[in-house]
């Protein structure tokens, strides 16, 4: 048997090292480093530091600024783990300088800092512009859905929330007077069940005064429809969203994103699933932006080209891309319909083990048999009864649409519910649906802004500008979500989630300057 030296891991030695030499040039690590050091102004944090007469020194907003964007590059969002990670790991603690600031003052920093971290995204973009990674040729805007940190089991209406609170009470009657039979018994009861219903009652207390707090602190949340939404009691300003996998209580993080290098010129984050609402902000932000950092007095006039997706297109975006001459290319979600090159991709790419037969979808009585008065606004269905009238809306292509819907006791009980509802079980709950009809408007339909743009997206200039989209923002999505694991917000409030969701993107753009830029001690 040969001999080797004789190795022990599980002992502790004292090491000399220089922090500088463990900044090694070309890594992410050395690049905060040297932009915050010697490129960025942070002086913009120093305002709401009142301790230059009195009070203890604190910590410098360099040092918790190199830790925070270096652990959300490994994705660690955790103060009480960025904390641990400059105690122990070598990196961290080259960039701390060997301080160890408490989770406390990290968690204090990234929430209470929104408009000090947009300034820092705006000097890094202007750096990014200095170094000629900005193309403006083209800008992608796309936004990715994150859960954060609220729970979607407390999102109700005002209504809904009063029969909760109302439900709570009778339950809190129902184990107090429980509790007191029980004391009034002679024979006595389990300590273990008289500190389950204790417990209960406390439980019980605790939701309702939260519901109660919140019922008289706060209004009704009002949709863009002037609707009532439902309100979250954890965080009113998030909105329970639809995505791919289920839904979630969150917020929608939207970059626009630059073609050359993928750099995110711009990050907002929205309370709202519904991204079509967000394109006008979005648009005057960028445009504000660039003519504040002296790159353009306005952007759109230099031909830079806009896409979005789908989710971005209706009548009152298309009117103002037209209104302010803006060079965009967004489809109707009817495009690829239009297209021949896409006329096979259900049969190509169709479901997994499709037995390719077109599986038709239930026949149901249509619309045009139920009696529709557009002067009365009523509609009556095949069996004699009078459907709710559910309100006129812009169906976004320019369509005026009068919507109806059988009330619940009447498509319940219909004896021809199994050949006019698709799905007739949905009638038999109380959160169910009844049948649901609706009627555009066609006669007179006059060319409109959704027309002008299917013009441009359908030719094929505009099909070559578009197919880049993709390319150019979902690759920043995947960065920042896959790469980096930043895929939930870990704070509450639209200014918070926004910070955070900027300092993701400022990330993401430092390592565009370490790969593409030129950074130099």
């Amino acid at each position: 048997m040969p001999k080797f030296i004789p190795t022990n891991y599980n002992q502790t030695s004292m090491v000399v090292i220089n922090y500088e030499d463990q900044l090694q040039a070309g890594t992410f690590e050395h690049a905060i480093h040297y932009l915050i050091e010697h490129k960025l102004d942070l002086s913009v944090f120093y305002p709401k530091y009142k301790n230059d007469e009195n009070g203890r020194p604190a910590y410098d907003p360099a040092v918790l600024l190199k830790i925070i964007l270096f652990a959300y590059s490994k994705g660690i969002t955790s103060s009480r783990q960025i904390q641990w990670c400059c105690e122990t790991n070598i990196i961290f603690k080259a960039l701390s300088c060997d301080s160890v600031p408490h989770f406390t003052t990290i968690a204090a920093f990234v929430s209470g800092r929104s408009q000090e971290i947009e300034n820092l995204f705006e000097q890094i973009l202007l750096i990014c512009h200095q170094q000629g990674l900005l193309g403006n040729e083209l800008f992608a805007i796309d936004g990715c859905k994150m859960s954060s940190n609220a729970a979607k089991e407390w999102s109700y209406t005002f209504k809904e929330l009063e029969q909760k609170r109302d439900k709570i009470k009778r339950q809190l009657r129902h184990y107090l007077n429980k509790h007191q039979a029980e004391d009034n018994n002679e024979q006595t009861t389990e300590d273990a069940q008289q500190k389950r219903h204790a417990q209960m009652i406390a439980t019980l207390n605790q939701a309702h005064d939260k519901i109660d707090k919140f019922l008289n602190t706060n209004k009704p949340r009002q949709g863009r429809r002037n609707k009532e939404v439902k309100s979250n009691i954890t965080d009113n300003q998030s909105a329970k969203m639809t995505t791919s996998k289920g839904t979630i209580q969150g917020y929608n993080g939207l970059a626009t994103v630059d073609k050359k290098h993928q750099i995110i010129v711009d990050a907002q984050a929205f309370g709202e699933g519904q991204e079509h609402y967000s394109l006008q902000p979005i648009l005057n932000a960028v445009k504000a932006r660039y003519k504040r950092l002296n790159i353009s007095d306005n952007i759109y006039q230099t031909g830079t080209i806009v896409t979005a997706d789908t989710g971005f297109t209706n009548e009152a975006n298309m009117k103002y891309l037209h209104e302010n001459q803006i060079n965009g290319y967004i489809p109707d979600n009817q495009f690829r319909s239009r297209d021949p090159k896409f006329s096979e991709q259900k049969t190509k790419y169709g479901k997994r083990h499709q037995d390719g037969k077109n599986k038709k979808r239930k026949q149901t009585i249509p619309a045009s048999e139920f009696d529709f008065d557009p002067t009365a606004l009523s509609c009556t269905c095949p069996s004699g009864e009078r459907l709710s009238f559910r309100g006129i809306k812009d169906n976004g292509s320019g369509l005026t649409t009068i919507y109806f819907e059988g009330r619940l006791l009447q498509c319940r009980h219909c004896p021809i519910k199994s050949h006019c509802m698709h799905n007739p079980d949905s009638a038999n709950h109380r959160k169910g649906n009844g049948r649901q009809v609706s009627f555009s408007f066609k006669n007179d339909k006059k060319p409109n802004y959704t027309d002008w743009m299917k013009h441009r997206v359908d030719s094929e200039k505009g099909k070559h500008i578009y197919s880049h989209r993709m390319s150019t923002v979902e690759p920043v999505f995947a960065n920042i979500g896959t790469q980096k694991r930043l895929h939930q917000f870990s704070l509450r409030g639209q200014t918070k989630v926004q910070g955070q969701w900027q300092l993701y993107c400022l990330v993401h753009n430092i390592e565009k300057l370490t790969n593409y830029g030129t950074l130099r001690h």
